[in-house]
């Protein structure tokens, strides 16, 4: 039998390496049927099944700097085979309205580990738009390939476009994803994917259906005013280049009922940014909006662009920002997401039904399909120290 990680192919990774809390309850919302979403936003209708996944990275850091290697992205740790409406005796509830707590009493935002001399300091950022087309589904290609629905959440898309005709067989996904038309900028066919925010006060087009109303995510999606994907650098050294169909996870969607185990989430307000709450929404001022930050790890293990538990082929750096004996750094991946949302305790992000919409659940997701000469570029740029 061969045990080698799903997904490993020597010949490029080769290549690649050359060419360098609280209780839920609260706020019980419930979901009224109205017209259905516009055609090709939601498809089939199949139950999620997390096949036993094993959680964590193995090594990654939790909030506060401590070791946990336990959680994992949509997978999470749980053996958990909820479904749509498997929600027990009583409608699905949340988020409770003591998660939102004004930016002012946020704690400072985590500080950056200080570059040393040898540290790549250079940026590249790209322009995919904002989902203003609106490509949404409530599946997971990286952590539940092919299954329908698998998320039972609603994620929004930016990037590759080509999101709705996924299988169990991840090869052919790839190429799927390789010819796909694409909203950002230079034929950059990457995938970038994170749950929706809603508008409470507002109903959604999916009400009646899975994904949303079905599994208790309530609300009017809400489309960003603005996204910025960003590629940054390493503070003790130079990066090497991603991979081709590098997948990348951050955060954890089951980080509520598994103790904030693998939650990397981080929302604060525009002009706030030196604050931020990694379990809380944030309640802005006036003329201020709510924005997430979402940090994904960079210390690649040089041989597989995916594992069995979706994280341990990438990592996050040490505390010091080094990456770990037998990683290798590439460039770090940031996405920052602006929203103007209603005053108050009005607004939630979509989530497992379990998960009580905690906005400790924040993560995104990534699959790199760069073109290599972009890839190239933007190495050279961040190893240079210059922003592209």
């Amino acid at each position: 039998m061969d045990e080698r990680p799903r997904g490993y192919r020597p010949s490029r990774a080769l290549t690649a390496v050359s060419a360098l809390a609280l209780v839920l309850g609260g706020l019980a919302l419930t979901a009224t049927a109205i017209d259905p979403p516009e055609e090709g936003t939601l498809v089939g209708d199949h139950r999620w099944k997390d096949e036993g996944r094993p959680g964590g990275d193995g090594g990654h850091r939790g909030p506060g700097g401590h070791r946990d290697g336990r959680g994992g992205g949509d997978a999470g740790g749980d053996d958990d085979t909820g479904g749509h409406g498997d929600h027990g005796d009583g409608p699905v509830t949340g988020p409770d309205p003591t998660l939102f707590v004004p930016i002012e009493e946020a704690p400072p935002a985590p500080d950056a580990p200080e570059p040393d001399g040898n540290a790549s300091t250079g940026s590249l950022t790209l322009d995919c738009g904002v989902n203003e087309n609106g490509v949404h589904n409530s599946e997971n290609v990286i952590v539940a390939p092919g299954v329908e629905h698998g998320a039972q959440h609603t994620h929004d898309y930016v990037g590759n476009q080509d999101v709705q005709r996924f299988t169990e067989d991840v090869d052919a996904n790839n190429a799927i994803l390789a010819e796909g038309d694409t909203s950002c900028e230079r034929d950059d066919r990457s995938m970038h994917y994170w749950p929706v925010l809603r508008d409470l006060t507002a109903e959604g087009g999916d009400a009646d259906r899975p994904g949303g109303g079905l599994d208790g995510n309530i609300g009017r999606i809400i489309t960003p005013s603005s996204v910025t994907i960003e590629f940054l650098g390493n503070p003790r050294g130079p990066v090497a280049a991603m991979p081709e169909f590098l997948q990348i996870l951050t955060g954890n969607a089951r980080a509520f009922t598994a103790d904030g185990a693998g939650a990397a989430a981080r929302w604060t307000c525009t002009g706030f940014e030196d604050r931020a709450f990694p379990d809380r929404y944030p309640l802005c001022p006036e003329g201020s909006d709510v924005v997430r930050v979402l940090e994904f790890p960079s210390c690649w293990n040089g041989a597989d662009f995916q594992s069995d538990d979706n994280r341990s082929h990438i990592v996050f750096p040490e505390e010091d920002g080094a990456c770990a004996e037998g990683f290798t750094a590439v460039p770090r991946l940031r996405h920052t997401l602006v929203y103007e949302v209603p005053e108050g305790p009005d607004f939630a992000l979509d989530g497992f039904p379990e998960q009580g919409r905690h906005p400790i659940t924040d993560h995104s997701d990534h699959i790199n399909v760069m073109p290599p000469d972009l890839m190239a570029e933007l190495v050279e740029c961040v190893n240079a120290g210059r922003d592209c």
